[in-house]
């Protein structure tokens, strides 16, 4: 059977999510909605009496959809919990490769964009953050012992939303991926440092142990007499 028609709340919903993200929210008018959504203005006040309201309706809409429209389409056959963040982080790459450098996180923009929001709105946008970073956060418990046990795991997290975000926006200003990767590349020799410290902390290889470890396995250079000895048996 075929596939039924979204409903009318369900156009408003993704028209509106579309143009704010290619518009902005302030520059985006009730008659764009109108327009590509296809349904009439009482429609439209039916559903959301005002356009804040229909915001917050999009917001929800981000929030409840991180799952199916972000997390599991980056992290599809990616089982390492360390990865699983890289691989989120390669998602909005490409956002920004088919884009030809002006994608912009939505939450992100929305965040900026509105400067001064009404509670409801800027409780909105932190429920959106913090549901990324919970979700980065799952994949750095999961980790375990591979980073070091006194790690503040939900700064990390928060450390990657940082990287994220500061990264697509300077793709974005500059017109240049190279700013999204190097940005990347930080966070990835940060996480390589982070995990030979908790390889340091597990019992029998203590820190700075492993080079005198090393040199002790190593048998001693034979004296000069000695050297000459085995030369004139061979």
């Amino acid at each position: 059977m075929p596939a039924s028609p979204p409903d009318t709340r369900e156009r408003l919903l993704h028209a509106a999510m579309q143009l704010f993200w290619e518009k902005g929210y302030g520059s985006t008018s009730v008659a764009d909605i109108l327009q590509a959504a296809k349904v009439n203005s009482g429609s439209l006040y039916h559903f959301f009496p005002t356009k804040q309201d229909l915001l917050l309706a999009v917001l929800e809409l981000y929030r409840g959809g991180i799952e199916p429209m972000l997390l599991a389409p980056a992290w599809k056959g990616v089982e390492d919990p360390i990865e699983r963040v890289f691989a989120l982080l390669a998602r909005y790459r490409q956002g920004i490769v088919q884009t030809e450098c002006s994608y912009a996180c939505p939450i992100g923009a929305l965040a900026l964009e509105i400067h001064e929001p009404d509670p409801p709105v800027r409780a909105a946008l932190a429920a959106n953050f913090d549901a990324w970073v919970r979700a980065v956060r799952d994949c750095l418990d999961e980790a375990g012992e591979r980073l070091p046990a006194k790690l503040d795991r939900r700064e990390l997290a928060e450390l990657v939303l940082t990287v994220m975000e500061g990264g697509v926006m300077q793709a974005r200003t500059f017109r240049d991926v190279a700013r999204f990767d190097r940005s990347v590349r930080q966070l990835r020799l940060y996480f390589d440092r982070l995990q030979r410290e908790a390889a340091a902390e597990k019992p029998g290889i203590a820190p700075h142990q492993g080079a005198a470890h090393a040199h002790r396995a190593r048998p001693p250079k034979p004296s000069e007499p000695t050297r000459r000895r085995r030369t004139r048996h061979a």
